[in-house]
């Protein structure tokens, strides 16, 4: 097949996911031909099968904003018309779905382009209960060809909010237990933990609604007991106040802030155990990759999480803001070493036999034959 896949090119997991995908399905001989604004951060070599379009805006001065959208549907048409795509993959609702529309409009009665569109989380919890957007992430989502979402509660959040009656499957996120896998980094642990404290990680776009801060205060309690370090991956908004806390807490030796990183297999090896203390989170990609790597999950109760991670069994789940439970489980796996060893195989075990690209990828392509043949 030749398939278009659009996508944020960011730091995000709906641009992750594309990207990943798009990678496995050229070495498994489909065409992938990545139309964005900026290459993908995961496409960081060359792949045969992959061919990256890059879309421009124009600074017309009559224009006092970039015409994105607008500049996204010309090149999807292009793209589609001169490589002859199969369909459309698009990520994330608007404006990506939309732009796929007005090209299957634009090139109606040359060929039948069609559209599968991917529900990844704040496109619709978020961005798109915006008034100014409703509309139009509601006329996007039932005119595209199929649509899929990455959880159930994805799907059920999707088809309340915007009263939508066309069909949703849910395929989830996908890792590559062959890359995330054990593989303890003891040099760079060594490094950040020299009198051998235990090592807690949370990676993230350090927005609000990721409440970075408690992973913070649960570190403040944890070291209360025994001696931990926070690692603190990427970057955003909420930085500044998380660097605030630390000096107001007394925690700056404890708590590491390491920026945005490539090497994350790498940083997840060196620790052991992940912290993800959302307020939403539709799936949460980032505590899938992680279980690939054994660490034990201590996530919040929210969004799709609770469909990823089995509680007490490779990880823990506490209610929003609940910093005591979350730092009583922290503490529980820290210092039963039989229990943390059992915790640790069990996430492997749920990433690798549940999550693994080999089980999902096919999924996408069987999606594909359907809208295809449909």
């Amino acid at each position: 097949m030749k398939i278009g896949i659009t996508c944020y090119p960011t730091y995000g997991g709906s641009g992750v996911i594309a990207t990943e995908l798009g990678k496995e399905l050229a070495l498994r001989g489909h065409e992938i031909h990545i139309i964005s604004y900026a290459l993908p951060f995961r496409l960081s070599s060359y792949i045969e099968n992959i061919f990256f379009h890059e879309v421009e805006t124009s600074s017309y001065p009559l224009f006092e904003f970039p015409l994105y959208s607008l500049s996204l549907a010309s090149k999807m048409v292009e793209v589609a018309e001169f490589e002859n795509l199969d369909l459309l993959h698009v990520h994330y609702a608007i404006p990506h779905a939309t732009s796929a529309y007005l090209a299957k409009e634009i090139l109606k009665g040359k060929k039948d382009l069609k559209i599968l569109t991917t529900l990844h989380g704040t496109d619709i919890t978020l961005v798109g209960l915006e008034p100014s957007f409703m509309h139009l992430v509601k006329f996007s989502i039932e005119n595209s060809d199929g649509v899929t979402a990455v959880s159930r509660f994805l799907k059920e959040k999707t088809l309340t909010n915007y009263s939508i009656e066309k069909d949703i499957s849910v395929i989830p996120n996908f890792v590559d237990s062959d890359l995330y896998k054990p593989n303890k980094n003891l040099e760079f642990r060594r490094h950040i933990a020299p009198e051998n404290e235990k090592i807690l990680v949370h990676t993230s776009n350090f927005r609000p609604v990721k409440r970075v801060t408690d992973a913070i205060r649960v570190v403040e309690q944890v070291n209360r007991e025994i001696p931990v370090k926070l690692l603190l991956v990427g970057d955003g908004p909420d930085r500044s106040e998380c660097e605030r806390l630390c000096r107001q807490l007394n925690l700056c030796d404890q708590v590491k802030f390491l920026g945005k990183q490539e090497g994350i297999v790498e940083i997840l090896n060196a620790a052991d155990v992940f912290i993800i203390p959302s307020q939403s989170e539709s799936f949460g990609l980032a505590a899938l990759e992680a279980m690939a790597c054994g660490l034990p999950v201590i996530s919040s109760s929210v969004g799709g999480l609770p469909e990823l991670i089995k509680h007490n069994e490779g990880g823990f789940i506490a209610e929003i803001g609940d910093v005591d439970r979350m730092a009583k489980y922290a503490l529980d796996l820290l210092t039963n070493e039989k229990k943390y060893e059992m915790f640790s195989q069990n996430a492997r075990n749920r990433a690798v036999n549940k999550f693994d690209k080999s089980i999902v990828v096919p999924e996408y392509e069987a999606f594909y034959k359907k809208i295809l043949n449909g």
